[in-house]
């Protein structure tokens, strides 16, 4: 069966959204609309939509021109196995004493490594990208300083790969939250499947805006791999919530906005750790 993608950008998040909600109401259908704050530093968002039928060229361009977007780029996508795709490309990742692999690998897992189990149908956050290798390495290192953290939260978790990192190594609960319900219910299946089913508490939250999650606060050990903005916006909350002398690890963050997340932090209560820069994208270990 042929897929479409529509793609579009423009300057406001607002209009954005408003008009991934119209999108949801063309005939023919898309099967799915995202949104998504584009991560080059532009300010730019970027809406899309996947269809099964060739989408109407005609209603995407007054749709465009109604919120003041460019011209939808409209593409027709060759029939992929992704499953099949991500499992040849996705090699397992050592990260410190963590090692993400699939199910393909599992006889690649060093015997002392810290394995942490993702499949390839499940691979947004898998560790091959720079924020959370960074993250995986920030953590390790905090060990090896001879950190322990007795409550963790994991802020915008996705597959929950950082918080099943923390229930790895430490004897308590990990709190996992993501904005976004798909996300929540891959946790809850990357939980299972690790072992760690009765350590993760997973919940469908917007950064600690859940009674789950301020009832667990104070938090010794904070993780947030999202974006420069909401972290930026975050700041204020994530101090609310990290204990005196506890850490925060943070990531999807491009080198060129490092100063600017940082500076957000200090003003906040933060002083800087460590920073690590992996390709194009930093992460930063802060102290409360």
């Amino acid at each position: 069966m042929p897929t479409f993608t529509a793609l579009t950008t423009l300057a406001d998040g607002q209009k954005a959204q408003a008009m991934a909600d119209a999108m949801e109401e063309m005939e023919p259908a898309p099967d799915g609309v995202g949104v998504f704050e584009m991560e080059d530093g532009s300010g730019l968002w970027e809406v899309g939509g996947y269809f099964t039928q060739a989408p109407d060229d005609i209603a995407l361009s007054l749709l465009s021109a109604a919120y003041g977007a460019k011209p939808f780029a409209i593409s027709e996508l060759p029939e992929t196995d992704w499953v099949a795709k991500v499992r040849r490309e996705l090699v397992p990742v050592q990260a410190g004493r963590f090692f993400v692999y699939g199910s393909h690998d599992a006889d690649q897992v060093p015997p002392d490594a810290v394995a942490l189990l993702i499949e390839a149908a499940m691979a947004f956050g898998t560790g091959h990208h720079g924020t959370t290798l960074g993250c995986l390495r920030a953590l390790d290192r905090l060990m090896t300083d001879g950190f322990e953290a007795r409550n963790v939260a994991d802020i915008g978790c996705g597959t929950a790969v950082l918080a099943m990192a923390a229930a790895k190594v430490w004897p308590r609960s990990v709190m996992a939250s993501d904005i976004d319900p798909v996300a929540v219910e891959v946790a809850v299946a990357n939980a299972a499947v690790n072992g760690l089913a009765d350590k993760l508490i997973c919940v469908e939250a917007a950064g600690f805006d859940h009674p789950t999650l301020r009832d667990g606060a104070p938090f010794d050990l904070v993780f947030a791999n999202i974006l420069m903005g909401p972290l930026i916006d975050l700041a204020p909350s994530v101090a609310e919530h990290t204990a005196p002398g506890g850490f925060v690890i943070l990531s999807g963050i491009l080198i060129e906005q490092a100063e600017d997340v940082i500076a957000a932090y200090v003003q906040s209560g933060f002083a800087l750790h460590h920073r690590e820069d992996i390709g194009e994208w930093t992460t930063l270990t802060l102290q409360r």
